[in-house]
C-alpha cells in the first residue's frame, strides 16, 4: 500500500477549473502510458520499477555493490545532472546526517571546479577508492575531465588490472567512448537504456548502483515506485491531480513553484526535483520556474519574499509524518530563553507547528499551497515520491504543450564553450565567437 497522499484543498483552484481540464489531462496521461506524444522514445522509465523488480538486474547490481563495498573505503560517483542528482538525493535522505556511509559515497564530474578536484584527489590519496562513472557518451565535458583525472590516479595507485576491477561504468549498450573504453579495459558495466533520459534515470542502474553501494535497500525503493506506478496507471491518480492543479495555477498567472521541505535531509531531493521539472518544462518560452527552499531555515532568508512579494508563486510542501529518532526539549529552572512552555515536547512537534503555521500564513498571504505527505523517510516512501513526481512531470509537460523529454536549450552553452576552447571541429564557431568578443 502506498504511503503518499496529496492535499490540494488550499491550492486556490476550483473544482470547476479542474473539471474543465479533465479531457486534456486524460489525453496527457494517455500520451505517457501509451507513448503517443512528443518524445515518446524516452518513456522507458514509465514501467521501469515493475520491470526491474521482475528481472535479475537488482541481483546483479547488489553483487557489484557488495564487491565495491568490500574493496573500498570511498566510492566516487562521476556524473552530472540526472547522472548524480537522483542518487545524491536518495542517499542524503537516508543516511545519518553526520556519519558517512560505509563506504563513503562522494561525487565528482558535476562541476568544473579546479579546487574541488584538487581537494578531492588530496582526500583520496590515503583511501582505498573505487569509481562509478556514469555517462551515455563518455564525452560530456564535466564528468570526462573528472574521470580522466581519477582514473589515472587510481591506476597509478593500484595498477591497471586492479583499477579495472574497481571501476564500474554505467553507459550505453553499444556506442560511445565510455562503452569502448569499458570493453577494452574490462570494466564491469551496466546499461543506460536509450529510452530513459538522464533526469528520469534514478530508478535505473544510474541511481540504483550508487544507492546500493551506500548500503540502502534498492528493492524497497523500487517497490515503492512500482506501487506508485500501479496507482498512476488510471485517471484520477495523485500524480495526475498534481499535474492538473499546477497547470491550472500556471494558467492563472502563477509562474513560480516552490518545493518546500521541513526535513533537512530533503535538500538534495529539491535539487533533483528542480532539474526534473526545469529541464522538462522550460521550453518554447513556457514553463513554471521550479525553486526549492529548506524550512524552517529559509524562512529566515526567503520567508519575507514568499509572504509579501509578488503574487506569482505557489508552494508544494513535502511533509514527513514520522521521524526515526526522538528528541524531547528539557525544562530549565531559569528559563532564560523562555522555552519552558514547550518543555516536554518533541522537537518534531515544534517543527510540525512551524510547518502548519507557515502554510497558514502563506495561504492567508495569497500563496496557493499543495501538501504532499509521506509517512517517513525510508526507501519505500522515497521510491513512491520519485515516481509520483516523474509521472506528474510527464503529464504536466503535455498539459503545458511542450515535449517533456527533450532538452534542446542545454546544447547552446556547450557550443559556445567548445568554440571558446577551440575544440577541433568548431573552427567556424571559434572564429565567430572571437570576432564577437573583439579578439
Amino acid at each position: 500500500m502506498n504511503s503518499l497522499s496529496l492535499d490540494i484543498s488550499n491550492a486556490a483552484v476550483s473544482e470547476s477549473q479542474l473539471a474543465a481540464m479533465t479531457v486534456e489531462a486524460d489525453e496527457s496521461l494517455g500520451k505517457v502510458l501509451q507513448a503517443t506524444g512528443a518524445g515518446s522514445d524516452f518513456l522507458g522509465w514509465v514501467r521501469l520499477p515493475s520491470e526491474t523488480l521482475k528481472s535479475d538486474l537488482v541481483d546483479r547490481i547488489c553483487d557489484t555493490a557488495s564487491r565495491l563495498r568490500s574493496s573500498c573505503d570511498t566510492v566516487v560517483c562521476i556524473g552530472i545532472g540526472g547522472s548524480y542528482l537522483g542518487a545524491k538525493a536518495v542517499i542524503e535522505a537516508l543516511k545519518d546526517t553526520f556519519t558517512p556511509t560505509k563506504p563513503e559515497i562522494l561525487f565528482a564530474g558535476q562541476n568544473i571546479g579546479e579546487d574541488y578536484l584538487a581537494e578531492l584527489t588530496d582526500y583520496l590519496a590515503g583511501k582505498r577508492f573505487g569509481i562509478i562513472v556514469i555517462s551515455k557518451s563518455g564525452t560530456t565535458t564535466e564528468p570526462a575531465i573528472a574521470f580522466r583525472i581519477l582514473k589515472a590516479m587510481l591506476e597509478e595507485k593500484v595498477g591497471k588490472a586492479e583499477a579495472a576491477r574497481l571501476i564500474v561504468a554505467v553507459t550505453d549498450a553499444s556506442r560511445g567512448a565510455l562503452r569502448s573504453l569499458a570493453t577494452d579495459e574490462g570494466y564491469d558495466t551496466f546499461v543506460i537504456d536509450d529510452n530513459v533520459g538522464g533526469r528520469f534515470s534514478v530508478l535505473s542502474p544510474v541511481g540504483l548502483l550508487p544507492i546500493a553501494v551506500a548500503g540502502f535497500d534498492i528493492r524497497a525503493l523500487l517497490s515503492g515506485a512500482a506501487d506508485m506506478q500501479t496507482a498512476c496507471a488510471n485517471p484520477g491518480s495523485p500524480a495526475q491531480l498534481y499535474a492538473k492543479t499546477r497547470n491550472a495555477l500556471y494558467r492563472d498567472g502563477k509562474k513560480i513553484e516552490i518545493l518546500v521541505n521541513y526535513h533537512p535531509k530533503l535538500h538534495f531531493f529539491g535539487e533533483w526535483w528542480k532539474q526534473l521539472y526545469g529541464e522538462s518544462e522550460g521550453k518554447d518560452h513556457k514553463g513554471i520556474f521550479p525553486a526549492a527552499v529548506d524550512n524552517s531555515t529559509d524562512l529566515h532568508s526567503m520567508g519575507q519574499w514568499i509572504q509579501d512579494g509578488e503574487r506569482i508563486i505557489f508552494e508544494t510542501v513535502i511533509s514527513v509524518e514520522e521521524q526515526h529518532r526522538t528528541v524531547v526539549i528539557p525544562a530549565d529552572s531559569d528559563n532564560l530563553d523562555g522555552l519552558n512552555y514547550i518543555a516536554g515536547k518533541r522537537v518534531d512537534h515544534v517543527n510540525k507547528m512551524a510547518e502548519l503555521g507557515t502554510r497558514l500564513a502563506h495561504i492567508d498571504g495569497g500563496v496557493p499551497n499543495m501538501l504532499v505527505s509521506v509517512d517517513s523517510l525510508n526507501e519505500y516512501s522515497l521510491g513512491s515520491l520519485i515516481y509520483f513526481f516523474e509521472m506528474a512531470c510527464g503529464i504536466s509537460g503535455y498539459l503545458l504543450g511542450v515535449n517533456p523529454f527533450n532538452q534542446p536549450g542545454v546544447e547552446d552553452y556547450k557550443r559556445n564553450m567548445f568554440a571558446l576552447l577551440a575544440k577541433p571541429g568548431y573552427e567556424e564557431q571559434t572564429a565567430a565567437i572571437r570576432a564577437r568578443l573583439g579578439e
